[in-house]
């Protein structure tokens, strides 16, 4: 029995896009290739890409994932080698939660009942507030300089740091929210301000080009974790936000 490229998408999650990365990157062939041109996979390539999914959440780079799946490296020992990391990935996201706390206290505070943003579920705020391994995996493989920049500055915040990373990151969406709510076009002066306070605040971690800048507005919305974290705030706000950075990206970095 196969499965199209599509099947597989909707069965694991895994967008069609990252699926025809994997391929290109040798690191997950498809069975075979109909005459439409269409990618079918077996259940040897099921197998193969749990295997690679179980990998990533475990933070291990697509490169060292093709070494292992081709060596025939225990994989028992490499769940063993990132078994500290992921209990300090637990005691992380105990931090953060505290963070998201305080964050959400000094957000509501002062507001009124006529502020036409409402926020749903304030206690989730950050909820689901993580990298796409999907995402991180492309950025790896198509800007490892940029990637590894990034990597080296999250690496040496405090926790002082990241708490405050949140704050602004919350703030900035939150006012997004609000230009959108009022109707304001992305090419208002005022939004246009905002985004490139935005672009600002990515700058101290990686300088994105007009496409690359373009392309996280994409993902924005077209990851579904990324949209998720985007309505919490408001709905359409992930598109919103790309809308705008497209207009910047045009605007100011072409």
């Amino acid at each position: 029995m196969a499965w199209s490229i599509a099947d597989v998408a909707r069965m694991s999650g895994v967008t069609s896009r990252t699926l025809r990365h994997y391929d290109q990157i040798g690191l997950l062939p498809p069975a075979w290739i109909g005459s439409n041109g269409h990618r079918y996979y077996e259940q040897a390539e099921l197998l193969r890409l749990q295997q690679i999914l179980l990998m990533r959440e475990l933070d291990v780079g697509l490169r060292e994932i093709r070494a292992v799946l081709e060596s025939q490296v225990d994989q028992v020992a490499v769940l063993r080698e990132h078994h500290q990391r992921l209990l300090a990935e637990r005691d992380r996201l105990e931090t953060l939660a505290r963070t998201v706390g305080r964050t959400i206290a000094e957000l509501e505070e002062g507001k009124d009942d006529n502020d036409p943003v409402k926020i749903n579920r304030p206690e989730n705020l950050f909820e689901g507030f993580e990298s796409s391994p999907e995402i991180d995996a492309e950025v790896r493989e198509r800007w490892p300089r940029a990637w590894e920049q990034s990597r080296q500055v999250v690496e040496e915040m405090t926790a002082e740091d990241a708490e405050q990373w949140q704050r602004e990151v919350t703030a900035q969406m939150i006012r997004m929210a609000e230009f959108m709510a009022a109707g304001t076009p992305v090419s208002d002066a005022a939004v246009q301000a905002e985004v490139d306070a935005q672009y600002q605040f990515v700058c101290r971690y990686w300088t994105p080009s007009a496409a690359a800048y373009k392309g996280m507005g994409r993902y924005f919305v077209d990851d579904p974790r990324f949209r998720a974290n985007f309505d919490k705030i408001a709905d359409g706000l992930a598109d919103y936000q790309r809308e705008a950075m497209v207009f910047y990206a045009d605007a100011r970095l072409s």
